[in-house]
């Protein structure tokens, strides 16, 4: 089987007959019931190809479309003129980058449909450009947006950089509302969704489809799909990992499935990863190591969002739709970037529940996390990690705690504001990396633990007291009975009680308890 990994052409996809995932019912669906579209979904997770396989029925190339679904279906295949805008080809770092590639996009356009604006802006050129294509072909004609909101991506933190590519791109795409009555379809699709930052503003005809379970499946690969096209590659995956068949699929699932992106839909894997783990043969951190989210790290510690209030965040359905570019909350980020996802939905409140999409996101981001959050950036983490490790899971709770202050010693004093907070999350990570349970502030009926963590033989219950002392955190965790919880589980409970000093910004002293 050919994997089609970085291709992004429909056209050459089905020529070279590489794999495909029959995604043409969707694309049915969509061009019948509408006329413009929004769709958001992660990095890599198939949009330019959605985009592509509508450019190729657009321009009625039938023979591609040769015994898939859309074949039985569609009975005119008209040819319309395309007007595909990927923005991104290039990067952004002012706005004159963005009406380079307008520009140079459109001018290609231009000369095809014998176009000539009198209004040189790209909105200008693009109303004009609609109105020639129309009358060349004699049909209304078709506006593919890919990545829409690159620009605005990238100048996360530049303020004045974003207003100049929020005013260009706003005037840009409301032409998709001046030209409606030219336009066959159009279709935008990006990352995120900023419609409270007034790029939407005007686009009041947009259909919004990201949380739509009708296309739930339109990008990805569902289950079915996984079992319908890849089962004969998933038993040589099986066999180069000393796995059964169902192993395997089993840890698929675990490391590439889980997307939700409407309450009560089925998950979906990321196809890129799910390609890559298919023609290597072996499970790896493929998506997240495509590319680099320090914008969200920036935006969480603005926002004082602590790394432990990610898994099972409780968010509203306005929160998860649209995002603030100055960003007082980056949860819709997370959200939006696939980092979290839907994992559950209270309809009667309409809230719902966030949490890492599988291992791979959980894995790839909490390794992210580790300089920005211990600011040890040239320690072997893995050396560390496996020593944490190693003295937790044989009961050695002084040694965990002799290596957590070693670990913890020689941050400087100025990064850190809030001292409990910051050690909850130092900790929190560093016990995420271990690939063990962990949960900061567990709640009980009688208060909350500081912290949780969970081996094959032994619970951990630590409490953190700020210029207090180890004896009254370990008094919390007896007078509160927070391991009752835990007396029936079979494995013994340790229980840790620790001071942290201002004045050395460290773990002075520790007690331990059964």
């Amino acid at each position: 089987m050919k994997f089609p990994i970085g291709i992004q052409q429909f056209e050459k996809l089905r020529e070279e007959d590489w794999a495909y995932v029959d995604k043409t019912v969707h694309i049915f669906n969509l061009v019948q019931g509408g006329t413009c579209y929004f769709l958001s979904r992660p990095r890599r997770f198939g949009k330019s190809m959605l985009l592509s396989t509508l450019e190729a029925y657009f321009q009625g190339k039938k023979h591609l479309f040769k015994g898939l679904a859309i074949e039985q279906l569609e009975t005119e295949w008209a040819e319309h003129a395309v007007l595909h805008i990927d923005l991104n080809a290039k990067p952004f770092q002012k706005v004159e980058d963005l009406y380079d590639l307008l520009n140079d996009q459109l001018t290609i356009y231009e000369k095809m449909y014998d176009s000539v604006a009198v209004d040189k802006s790209p909105e200008g050129r693009l109303r004009q450009l609609i109105r020639a294509a129309k009358q060349k072909t004699g049909r209304n004609v078709v506006v593919l947006v890919d990545e829409y909101d690159k620009p605005i991506l990238q100048a996360i933190g530049n303020e004045e950089l974003q207003t100049e590519f929020r005013n260009a791109l706003k005037a840009f795409y409301g032409v998709l509302k001046s030209a409606d009555g030219d336009l066959r379809f159009a279709m935008l699709t990006g990352v995120t969704k900023f419609s409270k930052v007034s790029v939407f503003s005007d686009l009041n005809n947009l259909n919004d489809i990201s949380m739509d379970d009708r296309y739930n499946e339109i990008c990805g690969i569902s289950q079915q799909e996984l079992h319908d096209v890849f089962d004969e590659e998933i038993g040589k995956l099986a066999v180069a990992n000393e796995q059964s068949k169902e192993e395997a699929y089993e840890t698929l699932r675990q490391r590439y499935d889980g997307y939700h992106f409407c309450p009560n839909a089925s998950g979906m894997y990321n196809p890129f990863s799910v390609l890559l783990a298919l023609q290597k043969r072996e499970y790896g951190s493929f998506w997240f190591s495509t590319g680099t989210p320090t914008y969200l790290v920036q935006l969480m510690k603005e926002a004082d969002l602590n790394p432990y209030a990610l898994s099972g965040y409780e968010a509203s359905a306005s929160e998860l739709d649209s995002i603030q570019i100055s960003v007082d909350n980056p949860i819709a980020v997370l959200y939006q970037s696939g980092y979290l996802t839907i994992k559950g939905y209270d309809s009667r409140f309409k809230v719902y529940t966030l949490d890492y999409p599988n291992d791979e996101v959980k894995e790839g981001f909490v390794n992210f996390l580790v300089p920005y959050y211990t600011y040890s950036k040239s320690v072997n983490h893995a050396t560390i990690i496996g020593q944490f490790v190693k003295s937790l899971e044989r009961g050695d709770a002084e040694h965990f705690m002799e290596l957590l202050q070693s670990f913890m010693a020689g941050i400087p004093y100025e990064l850190v504001r809030n001292l409990e907070v910051h050690f909850q999350n130092m900790i929190y990570i560093i016990i995420k990396l271990m690939g063990l349970y962990v949960q900061a502030e567990y709640r009980t009926s009688c208060g909350r633990i500081d912290l949780l963590i969970a081996t094959e033989k032994y619970i951990y219950v630590i409490e953190l007291k700020l210029d207090g002392s180890a004896e009254e955190a370990l008094a919390q965790i007896n007078e509160k009975d927070y391991a009752l919880p835990f007396t029936a589980d079979g494995r013994k409970v340790i229980k840790i009680g620790a001071n942290i000093t201002s004045a050395t910004r460290n773990i002075e002293r520790w007690v331990v308890g059964e």
